[in-house]
């Protein structure tokens, strides 16, 4: 028998059942969180209580002065190599403690990315997708606050520490958005009521009556999610004492080193101790157009320092096998060296590491040319990477969330999972 439709008019079962939902009752459903198998792989991903912090280098760390040094090449730069606790791999001698923790780290020499200014590559290097006009992708907190977080914790399951990225959940809704804390680690000042506990009882049980007869006449998405804030907002009062680490500091200051980044890094411990599900951290400086050696021998030593303790840290305190700490920046530094004693931008042959939960550690991954101007062996992209992170804590990367009714996987379509490294 002979079709009444032509073949591209044929509805999708996924399409169907997004219409149907769409439509039920009259009420429109926003797709915030996404449908069918996200929320599925979600509850099963919380299980296995992964954690994840990134040190988000700002700027971009020049490959050059750490990990991918070429010295004796007219790129290279006014550093020695150092060994390390792998034999035949060596480092920047900026990097003293981490040269000796190298066995629990795996560093990528091959990382090739699309997008070499810094607004792009924060965006690329955030999400692992290139911005456009018509989805807004979750950043990967957002992702990994979704997918390992707890809904019901009374903590925030995505924290940042000055840091940069404006991506926030995107498409996943603003239950996942990121809670930023002051650059010194702090609540923010807006978390403090200036009322009585007495009053402010008063003021939500007000608040709370007529938003429920309102919720009862209006039944929308937005609604509900202004009154899921507010009980988030309030919820936070329960654990305001995990947020206070001065003591604590004071006792670890020595181990992370008496710096901004440091201390950061210790409260980022602390903080996926407690249950936060992704933590991430910033130091900002790395964009050395100018005096680059100068730039990375202030900037590298403090922040390896406080590396080198979160690893020992949560190593000592059993976390590490299921926290992936993840190193980057948004872009590399280029091998030429330009008449300002500085490097430029550069993405065609750069530098990322991991290490803890879900990858090996003592690996070197891919390879630069001898000048460090391309990729000699292994390229990882954006796409790969943010897969290989996604399949490390434990998540599929082809899970699907909704931008309207287009359905968007987590990492970039054409992805390959970097499975070499992965533990």
């Amino acid at each position: 028998m002979k079709s009444i439709c032509r073949t591209h008019e044929h509805l999708s079962r996924r399409a169907l059942l997004k219409g149907a939902l769409r439509t039920a009752g009259g009420a429109a459903l926003m797709n915030w969180g996404g449908l069918f198998h996200s929320d599925a792989m979600a509850n099963e991903v919380k299980k296995s209580n992964k954690r994840c912090i990134l040190i988000w280098l700002n700027g971009g760390c020049s490959q050059f002065e750490t990990f991918d040094m070429k010295v004796g090449r007219p790129t290279g730069g006014v550093f020695r190599e150092i060994s390390t606790n792998v034999p035949g791999t060596r480092v920047c001698e900026l990097m003293p403690r981490i040269s000796q923790r190298m066995d629990k780290l795996t560093v990528i020499r091959s990382m090739r990315t699309s997008q070499i200014d810094h607004p792009g590559g924060i965006y690329l290097m955030h999400t692992g997708w290139s911005r456009t006009a018509d989805t807004r992708f979750p950043e990967i907190g957002a992702i990994v606050a979704k997918y390992c977080g707890d809904a019901e914790s009374d903590l925030p399951n995505f924290v940042k520490i000055s840091s940069v990225g404006d991506a926030g959940s995107g498409i996943l809704g603003p239950q996942y958005q990121p809670f930023k804390l002051n650059r010194d680690g702090a609540l923010p000042p807006f978390s403090i009521s200036p009322l009585s506990a007495e009053h402010e009882a008063r003021r939500h049980g007000l608040r709370d009556f007529v938003e429920r007869q309102y919720a009862a006449r209006h039944r929308a998405d937005p609604v509900r999610m202004h009154r899921e804030a507010y009980d988030r907002a309030r919820r936070l009062n329960n654990v305001r004492h995990v947020f206070k680490l001065d003591a604590e500091w004071e006792k670890y200051r020595d181990k992370y080193g008496d710096s901004k980044i440091g201390r950061r890094m210790m409260i980022a411990a602390r903080l996926v101790e407690a249950g936060v599900a992704f933590v991430e951290v910033g130091q900002s400086g790395y964009d050395t157009h100018a005096d680059n050696f100068e730039g990375h021998k202030s900037l590298v030593p403090p922040m390896e320092h406080a590396w080198a303790a979160l690893l020992d840290d949560l190593d000592e305190r059993g976390l590490l096998d299921d926290t992936l700490v993840v190193w980057m920046g948004e872009i590399g530094r280029t091998p030429k060296i330009n008449n300002r004693s500085g490097r430029d931008h550069y993405v065609r042959s750069w530098t990322t590491a991991l290490a803890g939960g879900g990858v090996k550690g003592g690996l070197v991954y891919g390879a630069s040319d001898k000048d460090g101007i391309d990729v000699k062996e292994d390229r990882v992209t954006e796409g790969d990477f943010f897969a290989t992170i996604y399949t490390a804590l434990g998540i599929d990367p082809e899970t699907e969330n909704y931008s309207g009714v287009r359905p968007i996987p987590l990492a970039q379509f054409g992805h390959k999972v970097v499975r070499d490294i992965l533990a």
